[in-house]
Formats: structure tokens, C-alpha cells, sequence
């Protein structure tokens, strides 16, 4: 790799990161005041206009709190398992493509930080350990609740990936590539949610699985685990969780609009502008589902995953391979 690309890369990744942890902190915001008044109740007004600045008090807050660990914990793994989910988290946003080009400095610059031409296989080794976070955390705190809450992650996790790889089988298929640049341009005519929306819906469900979201949140369940894999996490340690969940929140929906929903692509040229329309739709549905939707059973969950996605999702990709070759 040349000196020059070396950096690029370099500042891609940097710039890539604060944005993203800001859009993470204002996510928090955001879903508080659309849950508050979905609920006609209040939500943050007090910190900052229109409390604006209250993910900002948060993160002084959780920065002040006192550090502690549990007696009896696995203190390098108990550390470390925050620092996991959020790398893995991030690290996922390196093969999406953003925008297309820009002329910069004289040059064409990608708005993408890696082209991988298996960008899908790509996103489904790295996603998958995303569960190395959940399950150590909760094995690590020495408690029976947490490690219930990991074991439930896990379970989770690993059952609500195959539906989804073979979603997203189904959009390999149509663009007859795994290189997520290519799939976007092929969508220049018409979306793939137009001609797979069987693929689409399966995909959603199971982000919402991925991400331990409501109402699939099952590994947290503090009526049931008094908060789950991260109950014996306080300050910048439990915020690091949230932080990676949010995140985890922007990568999956930024796939899907990089596989389903055409990406950058939209009426007028501006691509950047369509492609975060596109992901703050989908993170809309997101915090609207948490806001309406009850919790799912664990039996539910599972029985759900296996018995109807699985099936759904193989009979979507028989059919969508019968089209195409036919």
C-alpha cells in the first residue's frame, strides 16, 4: 500500500469514527424525545435547548462515575468485552459503500474506506463476532444473570444468521457479485427491495435479532436478568455497550440500503444526502418498533428463528435461483 492511500485510509477511519460516535450519543437523544411522545409522556427538555445537550451531560456523567469490578471476575476478559463489541461494531462500516466518489484535492476519493469484492462475505464473518462481546462479558462478571443474558446473546445470534445470510444470499444472486459497490450500481434502474421482498423483511427481522433490540432484546430482560450480560457494568463500561449497540444500529441499516434500497442512488445527484435519508428511515423503524412492540418469550424467539425464517428464507432463495436461471 502506497504512503499516500496509507493515510487516506488513515483519515477515512478517523473521520468515520467521530461521526459515527456522534450520530451514536444523538441516536439516544433522538429515540428518548420520539418514544416520549409516542407514549405522551415528557422526554429530555431540561440540559441545553430543547435538551440538546443532554448526551453530552451522559457522557460526563458516565465519565465521573467510580470504576469497580465484581468480585471473583475474569478482570482481562471483563475489560475487554466492551472494547469488543464496539470494534466489531465499527469495523463493519470499513467495506460500506457511502457515496460513490468525490474530486478532492485533485483527485478522485472514495467515500468508501475499502472496496472488498466480498464485501457480503465480508460483513457476515465480521458481524458474527459481534457474540464474542456478549457472551464474554457475561461469563466474565461472575454472575448467574449476566451469564444467563450471554448464553440467551449467543443463542440468539448464531440462530438469527442464517436466516440472514441466506437473505442476503438472495441479493448476490440478483447482482450476480459480492462486491457491495457493484451491487449498488446495479441498482441504478430499480431497487432490489422491489424484487425480493420476502428477502427485505426476513433481513429486517433479523437485524433487530443482531442488534438485541426490542422486542428481540431477550439477552438484556431486566424483568427477567435484572439487565443481562452487562448487568455488573457501570460508567464508560456500560456506556461502551450502548454505544456499540447504537452503532450496530447504523451498520446494519446502512446495509440495507447498500443491498436493498439502492444506496446512494435517488432522484437528484446527491448521493451522500440519499444514502443518510435512506439509513435515518430505517433507524427510524427501529426506535418506532421498541417504542410499540412487547418483548418476545425466549421460546418465541427461537421457535420464530427456526421454524418459520429459516424456512422462509431457503424457500425465497429456491425461488429467487429458479428465476434467474429460468
Amino acid at each position: 500500500m502506497h504512503v499516500e492511500t496509507a493515510i487516506e485510509v488513515l483519515i477515512k477511519g478517523l473521520v468515520l469514527i467521530l461521526i459515527l460516535f456522534g450520530a451514536a450519543a444523538y441516536m439516544t437523544f433522538l429515540e428518548r424525545v420520539l418514544m416520549a411522545r409516542m407514549q405522551l409522556r415528557y422526554g429530555p427538555n431540561r440540559v441545553g435547548p430543547l435538551g440538546l445537550l443532554q448526551p453530552i451531560a451522559d457522557g460526563i456523567k458516565l465519565l465521573c462515575k467510580e470504576r469497580f469490578q465484581p468480585v471473583g471476575a475474569a478482570v482481562f476478559t471483563y475489560w475487554l468485552a466492551p472494547g469488543i463489541s464496539l470494534f466489531i461494531a465499527l469495523f463493519i462500516f470499513v467495506v460500506i459503500p457511502i457515496g460513490g466518489t468525490v474530486e478532492m484535492w485533485g483527485r478522485s476519493v472514495s467515500l468508501s474506506i475499502s472496496d472488498v469484492n466480498a464485501g457480503i462475505l465480508f460483513f457476515l464473518a465480521i458481524s458474527s463476532l459481534a457474540v464474542y462481546g456478549v457472551v464474554l462479558s457475561g461469563w466474565s462478571s461472575n454472575n448467574r444473570y449476566s451469564l444467563l443474558g450471554g448464553l440467551r446473546g449467543t443463542a440468539q445470534m448464531i440462530s438469527y444468521e442464517v436466516p440472514m445470510g441466506i437473505s442476503l444470499l438472495t441479493v448476490a444472486l440478483y447482482a450476480g457479485t459480492l462486491n457491495l459497490q457493484e451491487i449498488v450500481d446495479d441498482q441504478k434502474q430499480y431497487w432490489y427491495v422491489l424484487v425480493n421482498p420476502i428477502g427485505f423483511i426476513i433481513y429486517l427481522i433479523t437485524a433487530f435479532a443482531e442488534t438485541n433490540r426490542a422486542p428481540f432484546d431477550l439477552p438484556e430482560a431486566e424483568q427477567e436478568l435484572t439487565g443481562g450480560y452487562h448487568t455488573e457494568y457501570g460508567g464508560m463500561k456500560f456506556a461502551i455497550f450502548f454505544l456499540a449497540e447504537y452503532v450496530n444500529i447504523l451498520a446494519v441499516s446502512a446495509l440495507a440500503v447498500t443491498l436493498f434500497l439502492g444506496g446512494w442512488h435517488g432522484p437528484w445527484d446527491i448521493p451522500v444526502v440519499w444514502f443518510l435519508a435512506k439509513v435515518a428511515c430505517l433507524v427510524f423503524l427501529f426506535m418506532w418498533v421498541r417504542a410499540t412492540m412487547p418483548r418476545f418469550r425466549y421460546d418465541q424467539l427461537m421457535s420464530f428463528g427456526w421454524k418459520v425464517l429459516v424456512p422462509l428464507a431457503t424457500l425465497n432463495l429456491i425461488i429467487t435461483a429458479y428465476f434467474i436461471l429460468v
